[in-house]
C-alpha cells in the first residue's frame, strides 16, 4: 500500500521520465478536486504532503536510500498546489504544469538548496512544495499577459 502511495497508482514505475509521468497522472486526479474547489485541492495537497514525508521517512529508514525516482508523491503535493494557485481553466491547468516541471526540473535559488541540504521525507516534499506555489505565479501572470493583451482566457475556462 505504501509504494502505491508513494509512486502514485504506480506511475512513478515508468521507466522514461517517472516525475513528468506522475505529474501528469496527479494533474488528471486533481482535475475533478478542482472542479469542485481549489480549496479543497490545496487543502488536499498540503494534507498528503504532510503523510507524504511521514511515509517518506518510513521508507527511507527501512531501505536506506534517498529520493528514489518512482517516488512522485511529491509531485503530486506541487502540481496540486500549482493548479489550486492558478484556478480552473484550460491554460491555468496546462501552465500550472509546466511551470510546476520547469521549476521541478531547474530547482532555481532556495528550491536546490532545500533539495541538496533537507534531508529525509522533508526535503524530497518541501522542493516541490516551492515549485508548486512559484508554478502556480507564473500561472498566474501567464493569465494577466492574457487578460492584458485582450486574449480572452476565459473562455478557456473547464
Amino acid at each position: 500500500m505504501r509504494i502505491l502511495f508513494l509512486s502514485v497508482l504506480y506511475s512513478g514505475k515508468c521507466p522514461k521520465a517517472p516525475g513528468t509521468i506522475g505529474s501528469l497522472v496527479s494533474v488528471f486526479l486533481g482535475l475533478p478536486l478542482l472542479y469542485y474547489s481549489v480549496h479543497t485541492l490545496f487543502l488536499l495537497a498540503c494534507l498528503l504532503g504532510v503523510i507524504a514525508i511521514r511515509e517518506i521517512d518510513i521508507f527511507e529508514k527501512s531501505s536506506q536510500t534517498h529520493d528514489e525516482k518512482w517516488i512522485v508523491i511529491d509531485e503530486l503535493v506541487g502540481v496540486w498546489i500549482a493548479m489550486a494557485i492558478a484556478g480552473l481553466s484550460i491554460i491555468g491547468v496546462i501552465g500550472a504544469f509546466v511551470f510546476f516541471r520547469i521549476f521541478d526540473i531547474w530547482k532555481p535559488s532556495v528550491i536546490g538548496r532545500i533539495d541538496r541540504q533537507v534531508k529525509g521525507g522533508l526535503g524530497v516534499v518541501l522542493d516541490d512544495v516551492l515549485a508548486g506555489f512559484l508554478g502556480g505565479i507564473a500561472t498566474l501572470l501567464l493569465l494577466k499577459i492574457f487578460a492584458y493583451f485582450d486574449l480572452s482566457p476565459n473562455l478557456w475556462i473547464l
